[in-house]
């Protein structure tokens, strides 16, 4: 997969405040404040960062946490895994494998059929609805 390196200065102007924060920083919305953690329409969840199709409405479920949850990504090597020791616990970091945004962390918690919860921010992801081009 082709990586989207940017610079810092080209990724504050791509991106907001806020979507800089989490993508770039790894920051974190507060729960249940995200604008995805109750959408239940269908389709495909991307980066806000590079567009890089992330995870699908198929696999999201109401974990109840305060942020959008799935149970998988659309494709393995759409994301990438880190270990994450910051806030005094060891967690598994979640990343756009394109662009390198932090997404949010996955738990092994979640319901079958992978046992995952996938964690995400709503500001590190663009919804698109099934058949929505996107104007393309």
């Amino acid at each position: 997969m082709d990586q989207l390196n940017l610079s810092e200065s080209e990724w504050r102007q791509r991106l907001t405040p806020e979507q800089y924060h989490v993508l770039r920083e790894a920051g974190t919305e507060r729960a249940f404040a995200g604008r995805y953690t109750d959408t239940k329409a269908d389709g495909i969840y991307r980066c806000a960062g590079c567009q890089l199709e992330l995870f699908d409405s198929d696999d999201k479920y109401d974990s109840g946490s305060g942020w959008p949850s799935f149970t998988r990504p659309v494709a393995p090597d759409h994301v990438s895994e880190h270990s994450d020791s910051s806030h005094g616990m060891v967690r598994t970091e979640v990343r756009c494998a394109r662009c390198d945004g932090h997404q949010g962390h996955v738990f092994p918690d979640g319901p079958p059929p992978t046992g995952l919860r996938y964690c995400i921010n709503s500001v590190s992801l663009d919804f698109r609805a099934r058949g929505d081009d996107g104007g393309s």
